[in-house]
């Protein structure tokens, strides 16, 4: 039987619920992506949040934190096969209990470590990468400022850069856009949440923050020693991809 759930993790963790109480799961899907198989079954599951929260605290107390962490790394993954990796790591780990942990040669286990090191990974990278604007935005209270940043990550990594950002910037409010996924971190006051976000509704920069970005660009390229730039480890160390939302990457 294919499960098909709604994109959501709650959603992902009942296909997994009915795997175990119910008939055992050929793939997850998530059901905008499905694409009918010729007869093979398919069920489209009801996310119930009793459900999740049972499989939840199986997978940390059955197999590990570590585990659980690990699965919902997965989930955050760009990868095309992530439900059935996570669903082949979660049958093993069920089977195996924490000793799955230390199974880094077995290729589930393998495969299931490889993807969500890239989230890991990701989110760690983009926490020196985030380049924020000011933004004016006019409120009841007048006209106040707002810290943006946008990013286009390839994983959906938002909501681990959460802690690190509203921890750093306590007293400012900011927005961080997710503008693949379309919607974006909003943080005030230490609190933050996500949202979903219309680019078209944020207000343009002002000529003042457009000047900050030119100084800022021309200090980063007259602090640069040419005779030790090294575009190999440059890219490396700050991949291409990540380019086009970095003030001092833009033409």
């Amino acid at each position: 039987m294919d499960y098909l759930y709604d994109g959501s993790f709650e959603g992902f963790l009942c296909c997994i619920y009915l795997h175990y109480y119910e008939e055992k799961a050929t793939g997850i899907y998530p059901q905008d992506l499905y694409q009918n198989k010729l007869l093979q079954p398919w069920r489209m599951v009801e996310t119930d949040e009793a459900r999740a929260e049972k499989v939840y605290e199986a997978i940390g107390s059955k197999i590990s934190e570590l585990s659980l962490k690990r699965v919902y790394y997965l989930f955050l993954s760009n990868g095309e096969e992530k439900e059935k990796i996570a669903l082949d790591y979660l049958r093993l780990g069920f089977r195996m209990g924490s000793r799955v942990d230390s199974l880094h040669s077995h290729p589930v286990v393998y495969n299931a470590q490889q993807l969500a090191q890239k989230v890991s990974k990701e989110a760690h990278l983009l926490t020196g990468l985030v380049r924020f604007s000011v933004l004016e935005v006019d409120s009841a209270e007048g006209v106040k400022e707002l810290l943006y940043s946008k990013i286009e990550p390839d994983h959906d990594v938002l909501e681990l850069l959460g802690e690190h950002f509203s921890d750093r910037f306590k007293g400012d409010p900011f927005l961080i856009h997710d503008a693949r996924r379309g919607k974006a971190l909003y943080s005030a006051n230490g609190q933050w949440y996500i949202a979903p976000l219309d680019e078209k509704a944020l207000p343009d920069q002002s000529e003042q923050e457009k000047a900050y970005r030119q100084m800022w660009k021309t200090y980063f390229d007259t602090i640069a020693i040419k005779q030790r730039i090294n575009p190999a480890c440059q890219k490396r160390m700050m991949p291409v991809r990540y380019w086009k939302n970095l003030t001092e990457m833009r033409l």
